[in-house]
């Protein structure tokens, strides 16, 4: 997968202070995703995009398109990420 493949699942991160709080206590960052997309195209995304690798991808459809919950190996992880891309 490519860089603009990665840019069309990963719309953008979601960040609300619930979002805020997975960060630190379960390794989670929520991101809104293309509608279509799977799990594991929503994983190899990531993995293209910020170099990190993803333990687990949760989604949900929401009124505002479809989340999803992806969990890094831990939690240094997830806040470094997070920081790089400007939810903390």
């Amino acid at each position: 997968m490519n860089v603009d493949q990665a840019m069309k699942i990963i719309i953008k991160p979601y960040i609300t202070e619930k979002t805020f709080a997975m960060v630190e206590n379960e390794s989670k960052i929520c991101f809104i995703v293309e509608i279509s997309a799977n799990k594991s195209e929503i994983s190899e995304a990531v993995k293209t995009l910020y170099k990190e690798n993803v333990k687990k991808v949760n989604t949900a459809r929401t009124i505002y398109g479809k989340k999803a919950f992806v969990q890094f190996e831990n939690t240094e992880k997830a806040r470094d990420l997070a920081t790089k891309i400007g939810m903390l």
